[in-house]
Order: C-alpha cells, then sequence, then structure tokens
C-alpha cells in the first residue's frame, strides 16, 4: 500500500494575499477556490510538476500564520529557479550549497505571513 502526501495546509492571515502570492509570484497553478460550506474556504494550489498541493482558506487548519517552516520544493535548475523568483518579485536568498553531492544545494524563501520555504536542486530529476 502506498501512503502518499497530497496536500499541506498552509496557515495564513490574509487568504486572498497568499493566493496572489503563491499563484502569482511563485508560480502556483490554482486548482480550486471555492467556499465550500459556510465559513470554511478552501483555496488550493499546485506547484508545476508536483502531486502535492498546499491549501490556504478559512476554517481550514490549526497552525498559527507563519508557523510552517522548512517544506521543500524540488528543482533540477537552482539558478533558472531562483532567477524565476527574482522576475516574480519574491524575496529569495543566494544560492547555499551546503554539500557538492547532488540534492546539496539550496535557496530559501518566504511567504508574506512569514512562513518558510526551501527550494532544493536536484540534477538527476532533470527531465
Amino acid at each position: 500500500m502506498n501512503w502518499t502526501l497530497e496536500v499541506v495546509v498552509v496557515p495564513v492571515t490574509d487568504v486572498e494575499r497568499a493566493k496572489r502570492f503563491y499563484a502569482d509570484q511563485v508560480g502556483f497553478h490554482l486548482d480550486f477556490d471555492e467556499e465550500v460550506v459556510e465559513g470554511i474556504r478552501v483555496v488550493q494550489l499546485t506547484p508545476r510538476g508536483s502531486a502535492c498541493s498546499i491549501i490556504v482558506g478559512t476554517g481550514v487548519g490549526a497552525g498559527e500564520p507563519g508557523s510552517l517552516q522548512g517544506v521543500q520544493l524540488v528543482v533540477s535548475d537552482i539558478e533558472a529557479a531562483r532567477a524565476e523568483l527574482l522576475e516574480r518579485g519574491v524575496e529569495v536568498s543566494e544560492i547555499k550549497r551546503l554539500s557538492e553531492q547532488d540534492g546539496g544545494t539550496f535557496v530559501y524563501f518566504r511567504a508574506p505571513d512569514g512562513n518558510g520555504w526551501a527550494v532544493q536542486e536536484i540534477r538527476a530529476r532533470a527531465a
């Protein structure tokens, strides 16, 4: 039996601001935006090529905005990924090479509420 990670709930204070940030700046695909029942709005976004999505919304999750730290996105070209984030207006760190081994190179950014993300380069995944 497979156990797959499908959704990560990202706690935010402002759903519209988070939706714009993840869709317009980070480049996630907006999959769903609906008030599913009164008081519960679900906005689901998915990184390109990912089987796992994030959800921001009202009435979803119990975490404090800014408490999500260390979620990793994986790319095959860290320089291109960093350039794309910068072009889209995301404040992103310089490239950090923690190891010469494939998978040892990262950049980091924070969403408006302070949720922290890492982008890891794994060249072996290049298509």
